[in-house]
């Protein structure tokens, strides 16, 4: 089987999907050091240490809300972008030969 063409806005949504998920997953870690180190200053010092760190533990909880949104419209861009240079590139090299079993 012989793949020479790539829907171009199927392979974007696909990617922009799965980009979501990985920024879901690195915003939840970043939230999660994030939350520890803030809560750690915020025991440690006095006011600055205090406000630097609920400030780290905010910057934390938003990761989790922005990470996959940017993750999930670059992976979308992306996406656009592979297909896009995937079919002009099939056009000359004659396709993605697939064995499937």
């Amino acid at each position: 089987m012989v793949i020479t063409k790539v829907g171009v806005l199927s392979l974007g949504k696909l990617l922009g999907v799965m980009y979501a998920g990985i920024g879901a997953l690195f915003g939840l870690l970043y939230a999660l050091f994030a939350v520890l180190g803030g809560g750690a200053l915020m025991a440690m010092g006095g006011g600055d240490g205090a406000m630097g760190g609920g400030m780290m533990m905010g910057m934390g909880i938003a990761a989790v809300i922005v990470l996959p949104i940017v993750y999930g419209i670059l992976g979308f861009i992306g996406g656009l972008l592979t297909a896009l240079f995937f079919n002009i590139a099939a056009k000359f090299a004659g396709g993605l030969e697939i064995e499937a079993h």
